[in-house]
């Protein structure tokens, strides 16, 4: 009789967090299973950190959530301390005071376009290469 395996719904490719595992030379053999166990941990800590940033982002009435929320979230939720370093070098977003006077700050002085780095845009000839082949 053949075995009956049960098939994992699984969000994130266990083939894939296989080979990643497998990517670290102390790792030998892995049980069919763990990449599914994985996968599944990894869903309920993107969905815990994405509740929590969204949380910060509705309480500061934004419609975009930015890497300054979640850099917010994981610096005030103890659970995801472990990600401080990786959100180091994201800036912090404005104080809420600051946004009340935005406002006024933008009504002193316009700022100045910063210079363009990088390859100068093309000079458009008004008329597409597809319309020029015949």
């Amino acid at each position: 009789m053949p075995s009956k395996k049960k098939k994992f719904n699984a969000r994130f490719p266990p083939a894939r967090i296989k080979k990643i595992m497998q990517t670290d030379e102390d790792i030998g053999k892995v049980s069919q299973a763990v990449p599914v166990l994985i996968s599944k941990a990894l869903e309920i800590f993107l969905e815990a950190l994405v509740k929590k940033s969204h949380e910060k982002t509705k309480a500061r009435n934004a419609k975009t959530m930015t890497r300054s929320h979640i850099k917010q979230c994981i610096e005030n939720e103890s659970k995801f301390d472990f990600l401080k370093d990786l959100v180091e070098g994201v800036p912090d977003m404005p104080c809420e005071e600051d946004d009340t006077n935005s406002n006024e700050a933008h009504t002193q002085e316009p700022k100045q376009k910063h210079a363009r780095r990088g390859r100068p845009p093309k000079k458009s000839t008004g008329t597409s290469k597809c319309w020029n082949k015949q």
